[in-house]
């Protein structure tokens, strides 16, 4: 499997971003794609995933309520709507796949891209 993600950018606080997480290759492998973040000095850390059918979503209790987390079946695409942003949320991000339901961890990593959250 093999992921792309794009649409970091520079953004005001308070602002809304939208990154999007296109997977390709054996897709039909994928349980889950998750969205993380690593900002700078801290360990990468969770935000949020959903079920490769479209399932339940979990988030991360810094982004409830501001984030949402989406798939597009047709594109193979995982979106991640995030609105109300802070500067707090300034990280490189990144997705990733899961093919186990059983096994929590990630297989498949796409690049990072990064989000800037201004004053």
């Amino acid at each position: 499997v093999q992921l792309q993600a794009c649409g970091g950018g520079l953004v005001q606080a308070g602002g809304s971003l939208r990154l999007s997480c296109a997977a390709s290759g054996r897709t039909f492998s994928i349980y889950a794609v998750g969205w993380f973040r690593q900002a700078p000095g801290k360990e990468r850390e969770f935000v949020a995933t959903i079920t490769w059918d479209g399932g339940t979503p979990y988030y991360a209790d810094s982004v409830k309520g501001r984030f949402t987390i989406s798939r597009d079946n047709a594109t193979n695409t995982v979106h991640l709507q995030m609105n109300s942003l802070k500067l707090e949320d300034t990280a490189v991000y990144y997705c990733a796949a899961r093919r186990s339901s059983i096994n929590p961890g990630y297989d498949s990593w796409g690049q990072g891209t990064q989000l800037t959250v201004s004053s």
